[in-house]
């Protein structure tokens, strides 16, 4: 099957996410995010804990911490903190944006949102189609070859 070139280029960008999210300190679920507008990375993330925390996610029963960021969090605020705005981007995550993240989303105006696992809760997903952003589920595992 030949791909267009901006479905590759969507293949590229969440598989460099995924490597991305092997920068996360936790243990249950590593997640990246790549912000790319005009075929440029302007923004990054990966779940973890706030700037100046421990880098443990979880506590001893594997629980998640209600304070870590997820990946998509991370390199939206990371945004407000440069010169660099997401007006009209493409947002790469490996996960699929949950309902917190989606409102982020929307209100920094990302407008596109490419991600390669679902997850059980579709709260994120139907609120960014609701508010008109284009949402694309891809597995990577599809076009590990390219």
């Amino acid at each position: 099957m030949k791909l267009d070139k901006q479905t590759l280029l969507d293949y590229r960008y969440l598989r460099m996410a995924r490597v991305w999210a092997e920068n996360s300190y936790c243990k249950r679920r590593q997640v990246g995010a790549l912000v790319v507008k005009d075929k440029m990375i302007i923004s990054d993330g990966y779940n973890g804990t706030p700037s100046g925390f421990e880098n443990v996610c979880e506590d001893e029963t594997g629980t998640t911490h209600p304070y870590v960021l997820h990946a998509e969090a991370n390199a939206i605020t990371k945004l407000a903190r440069s010169g660099n705005n997401s007006d009209g981007s493409t947002l790469y995550v490996t996960a699929s944006p949950c309902i917190e993240c989606a409102k982020l989303i929307i209100q920094s105006g990302i407008k596109r949102v490419v991600y390669a696992e679902k997850y059980r809760l579709t709260e994120g997903i139907d609120l960014l189609k609701r508010a008109n952003i284009e949402v694309e589920y891809l597995n990577i595992e599809d076009n590990e070859s390219e």
